[in-house]
């Protein structure tokens, strides 16, 4: 049996979350960096689910909020 102890991740909030408890997403890019896949979360629920997502998909995402693509909550 094979076991990984992996470190904690160091998450940062998206410059884009307000402070007043609306959209508060957080990423770890140290993490995004280092393996190419990028982890997502909502920082209102840190122990809540993690979005894993593929570096190339996470950039997609990214560019439609930012050009309006997608509507945001």
């Amino acid at each position: 049996m094979t076991t990984t102890n992996s470190p904690p991740l160091r998450w940062v909030k998206s410059s884009y979350s307000v402070e007043n408890g609306g959209s508060c997403v957080e990423w770890a890019p140290a993490h995004a960096s280092a393996t190419g896949i990028v982890p997502v979360r909502d920082s209102k629920d840190p122990r809540g689910p993690v979005l894993n997502l593929p570096a190339d998909a996470f950039t997609s995402f990214v560019s439609g909020i930012k050009t309006g693509d997608f509507d945001t909550v």
